[in-house]
């Protein structure tokens, strides 16, 4: 059922009315708004709409509604018949939560308490996956949440289902109202999608009452209206390793194995100076299982800085130098590769998100999001929440994620639309993959199947979309490649739109073999297909090549000082740390070595 979403504002929390209307916004939900005085008078507003409405409000705001309410018990009626579903969100007093919660569970001894940190898990109910969804039985900390001064409710009733729970009361509750659903979050907060990212990638954890509630209400509410992606794609990436045999912990026979087995996808991040030394054996794993391992490219020498650089000339010659170099090995191997940078330990610049867009990359994927100019772009919460960074010449990042950012970090990324992709070095494969497994598994478990995909296919799937009609879709496209798919049983035609601040840029845009006509309005490029039932077609967009072929700086020292540093991490990699591994077993704990 679609649904739009009635905010009613409260001149008592304007800033929570004005992150809830970003959020709103944000999910492509279309809204209006209605001043909390006269919601309690607006039942003629509602008798006009075709779907019911989904209602957003404080709990000083409903309070004074319920109370109005009961002196005019006529327009009861209308709330049940025109409203969906409720959610209600905490104010600035406590005393006006905390009457409303006890009216809501009619629980008289229900009571407000603050969090204790010390107090357990934040989990979330695994017995309402319909509106958890990848969320439902995830737990996190109290003590890594940031929950300072936010409260919990505790009832002794059973009229109330707790969604969010902490030891016996909960943070985020279900209850009826007159026959209508309602959402409690006792959070003091709403996030704001708006403030700067003040981390390397965003981390739920820390916004974990201010943002899981309000998101789960809207993907849930807003099911048929809001952005969605089509499916949840992922892959595993690990970094560096050679197409050897076995390198480090990882032995590419038993890797592939274990994929068989477990259901993942592998994707290498492989080093295009060692286009030259890639085994026969390894390369026809490879061939024969593209599902299952794939190749991207990671830097060109991969030393740290080679991509953070501000001269575009030089930017654009390792850019050249790491495409000529992966092309040489797919003639020698036969090993596809994709046109997807993994910057060497994050680092990028302006200059090089769009040289890379230029030089007809397909997108980046990476761990950080911040560039390391010197006065680098501001990144929002809003931008990582998106399918992709966009905020680097419209040249996308997907972001990446360690398994030591919590399964609750990758199911919230998921529950935002944004494809699972877990990074990890080969020493995460050591005791026999053990940690790995264990991951993969636990991702594997969650309340969503994964489509496990080569990293290729993982980015070119990766778009938000929605409904518009029957017959028609609104796609949001990211990465320069994108496979749209009809999976329904009916022709649809797809308005797709892609943001781009140079259109001028653009070569041109070509779905299968051909070219198609596209227009650019407002900072974005627009074109449509049409698709039969079960089609798919690969969408391409070609950019201009940037002028000159960049120049080379590698003098003989450079070159020496870069092959030594590949063998020397060799080194590392296949005796230092697998030894250190085995003692850290037979001995106890030993401190990893820094990277």
């Amino acid at each position: 059922m679609r649904g739009s979403a009635l905010l009613v504002t409260d001149d008592n929390n304007p800033r929570r009315g004005r992150c809830v209307a970003k959020l709103i916004q944000f999910f492509g939900i279309p809204s209006h708004n209605l001043a909390a005085a006269e919601f309690m008078f607006a039942n003629a507003a509602g008798s006009s709409t075709l779907e019911k409405l989904r209602v957003l409000c404080s709990a000083e705001a409903f309070l004074r509604i319920i109370e109005t309410w009961e002196q005019r018990p006529d327009y009861k009626g209308w709330w049940t018949k025109y409203v969906h579903s409720a959610f209600i969100y905490s104010g600035n007093d406590q005393d006006s939560l905390q009457r409303l919660a006890r009216i809501l569970t009619r629980d008289d001894q229900a009571v407000l308490h603050e969090i204790d940190t010390d107090a357990g898990d934040f989990a979330v109910s695994d017995e309402l996956s319909e509106f958890c969804g990848v969320m439902a039985g995830v737990r996190v900390a109290a003590s890594k949440a940031n929950s300072n001064g936010n409260l919990v409710l505790s009832t002794t009733k059973g009229d109330a289902i707790n969604i969010i729970s902490l030891g016996h009361g909960a943070t985020f509750l279900k209850v009826e109202y007159k026959g209508v659903s309602l959402f409690l979050s006792t959070s003091k907060d709403i996030i704001d999608i708006d403030a700067e990212l003040a981390s390397r990638n965003f981390d739920v954890r820390n916004h974990f009452l201010s943002a899981v509630p309000i998101v789960l209400y809207i993907k849930w509410a807003f099911a048929e209206t809001c952005w969605k992606a089509p499916e949840a794609n992922a892959c595993l990436v690990i970094d560096d390793p050679l197409l050897k045999p076995s390198y480090g912990c990882v032995n590419f026979d038993e890797l592939l194995a274990l994929m068989e087995h477990h259901d993942f996808s592998t994707n290498i991040a492989f080093i295009p100076w060692n286009w030259r030394r890639s085994n026969s054996k390894v390369a026809r794993l490879f061939k024969q299982k593209p599902e299952r391992y794939s190749l991207s490219i990671h830097g060109s020498d991969h030393v740290a800085a080679e991509f953070g650089s501000s001269d575009r000339q030089r930017v654009r010659s390792k850019a050249r130098q790491a495409v000529d170099r992966m092309s040489g090995h797919e003639t020698r191997t036969g090993i596809h590769y994709d046109r997807i940078m993994v910057f060497p330990q994050g680092v990028f610049s302006q200059v090089a998100m769009d040289v890379l867009k230029r030089s007809n990359f397909t997108a980046a994927v990476n761990t950080e999001v911040m560039s390391v100019d010197l006065h680098p772009q501001a990144i929002r919460i809003s931008d990582v929440w998106d399918v992709a960074v966009m905020r680097y010449s419209d040249f996308p990042i997907f972001t990446r994620r360690y398994p030591s950012q919590g399964i609750e970090n990758f199911a919230f990324d998921i529950l935002l639309g944004k494809p699972c992709i877990v990074v990890i070095h080969h020493d995460f494969c050591r005791d026999r993959y053990k940690h790995l497994l264990d991951f993969v598994n636990r991702l594997n478990s969650l309340s969503c199947p994964l489509s496990w995909r080569s990293l290729g296919e993982v980015v070119r799937r990766s778009c938000r979309q929605r409904e518009l009609s029957s017959d028609l879709v609104e796609v949001e496209m990211y990465g320069a490649e994108l496979r749209v798919e009809n999976r329904s049983t009916q022709s649809k035609r797809f308005l797709i739109r892609r943001c781009e601040c140079e259109p001028s840029a653009i070569q041109e845009i070509r779905c299968g073999s051909g070219p198609i006509a596209w227009n650019s309005v407002n900072g974005q490029v627009n074109f449509e297909i049409e698709l039969n039932p079960g089609e798919h077609r690969m969408i391409g967009i070609r950019f201009h090549s940037l002028d000159g072929n960049g120049r080379s700086e590698e003098t003989l020292s450079y070159r020496t000082k870069t092959m030594l540093r590949r063998y020397l991490c060799e080194v590392r990699d296949n005796y230092i740390t697998p030894t250190r591994s085995r003692l850290a077993g037979s001995l106890g704990h030993v401190k990893p070595l820094k990277r």
